[in-house]
């Protein structure tokens, strides 16, 4: 019989090679490749030995079956997933280490059990008495939850076919599962590869939601290969700077819902606490007569958010000046700098440049890049932006200031907490009339001349 030929897969990406070596050549990766030995016994050779079944084929007429969303009690996650769990579904949740993956599923669980919904919870990495001790902590003491313990595979889908299946299975965490015919060890690439896919085929044959914890790299990646986030439905990311009590659920997959949508939490001593109104807490400790502060009115997903940027711009007589940025995008700055170096003259190349997104929130969107202007710009010229103002828009290359979606909720999200002046592009549209008063701007220029009406001395 001919021996099973070796391979070496990157733990990484899921590169494949030849060979061990030390580094991935596609990720980049170092002491990640690991020799993977392909299962042959058994396996048939071709498919024209014997015939399948045929297959059932419906048109897009077909009365589809009605699956209502399963509400968890938390609305913030039941937001990030896009209204709620969808049966026979799976979800991915990553996050850093100690971030509240666990916390918060376990928080779900236990309000879904008080309801009457059928909900295991199998860990890992923690035994039963520990999970116990955490719900204590939580106040979920009296829910018909049920806990287990294991890492065989084959164990819980044993178990999990012994009875009526359960509504929700978490499975917590999927890097500590093995499958005991697969001559690995658990957390490679093809153990999560092949747990993953037998537990997501019972949750599409049985109706049963699967929701699996995957850790992350050091990069912030869902550890292991890439195809896990593929094989979900949905897949959720903790983000959140352990300096602050708040975290963000945010959604970056989702077939069943919008993504980018995002929850936020608070970390206290009882668990994760749900955060309704996200702008008044991150504009909680604002000062706003001290330059180089601009709140941004932004979008994450389809929830205005109104954020802090802080800017400090200082002279440097270094060679190279220092670039620190936090909460955003280190080459979207190297940008709008250079816009306002050549198209405004500001010369800000010679100086150390600070941003910070107060609160620990990563920003993305390209509506923030006024916001941050303003910001340097207040810093720059030591005068504070306007009291109750928030700021929005795009710059271009070419130093426009250009239109950005939904400013009807941006702006209405703005009056609601009190503000009274909105900083905008000149070519914005409003869907409604708006009660803020609108200081339209067309190109950086006139940002410039707002606060630096006679120039730089």
């Amino acid at each position: 019989m001919a021996r099973a030929k070796k391979s070496y897969v990157c733990s990484n990406c899921g590169a494949i090679h030849g060979r061990w070596q030390g580094k991935c050549e596609d990720c980049g990766g170092w002491n990640c490749i690991t020799e993977e030995v392909p299962q042959t016994s058994g396996a048939p050779k071709g498919l024209s030995g014997k015939k399948g079944r045929i297959i059932e084929i419906t048109g897009l007429d077909t009365p589809a079956e009605d699956t209502p969303r399963l509400k968890t009690g938390i609305d913030e996650f039941d937001r990030a997933l896009g209204g709620g769990l969808v049966k026979a579904s799976a979800v991915l949740i990553g996050g850093d280490p100690g971030i509240g993956k666990s916390t918060i599923l376990l928080q779900a669980m236990g309000k879904l059990a008080l309801t009457g919904v059928d909900c295991l919870y199998i860990s890992g990495e923690e035994a039963t008495a520990q999970i116990q001790m955490r719900a204590e902590r939580l106040g979920l003491t009296g829910a018909p939850l049920k806990l287990a313990t294991a890492t065989n595979l084959r164990d819980i889908l044993t178990t999990l076919d012994s009875g009526n299946p359960p509504r929700v299975v978490v499975i917590d965490s999927i890097q500590t599962l093995y499958a005991d015919h697969v001559e690995s060890a658990p957390g490679t690439v093809s153990q999560v590869r092949i747990c993953a896919n037998e537990l997501i085929s019972y949750a599409k044959r049985k109706g049963t939601i699967v929701l699996l914890v995957g850790h992350v790299t050091k990069d912030g990646q869902i550890a292991g290969p890439r195809v896990l986030e593929h094989m979900v439905d949905t897949v959720l990311y903790f983000e959140g700077d352990r300096g602050h009590q708040f975290r963000i659920l945010r959604a970056v997959k989702n077939r069943f819902g919008g993504t980018d949508e995002i929850g936020v939490f608070e970390m206290t001593g009882a668990g994760l606490s749900e955060v309704p109104n996200p702008s008044a807490l991150f504009l909680s400790d604002r000062n706003s007569r001290e330059p180089g502060s601009a709140v941004l009115a932004g979008m994450e997903g389809s929830r205005p958010v109104l954020l802090e940027i802080q800017a400090l711009v200082a002279r440097s007589s270094a060679a190279n000046p220092r670039r620190a940025v936090v909460g955003w995008d280190s080459g979207r700055l190297a940008m709008v700098l250079a816009v306002l170096d050549q198209r405004a003259g500001l010369g800000l190349a010679g100086c150390d440049i600070y941003l910070n997104v107060a609160g620990g929130l990563k920003v993305s969107e390209p509506a923030a890049d006024l916001a941050v202007a303003a910001a340097l710009i207040s810093s720059l010229a030591q005068v504070p932006v306007p009291d109750e103002t928030v700021v929005f828009g795009e710059i271009s290359l070419s130093g426009d200031i250009r239109s950005v979606s939904q400013a009807g909720a941006r702006m209405k999200e703005a009056e609601k907490l009190g503000f009274s002046g909105a900083m905008m592009p000149s070519s914005q549209k409003l869907a409604g009339s708006s009660a803020l008063s609108q200081q339209s701007m067309a190109r950086v220029t006139e940002l410039v001349d707002f606060f630096l009406p006679g120039g730089l001395s």
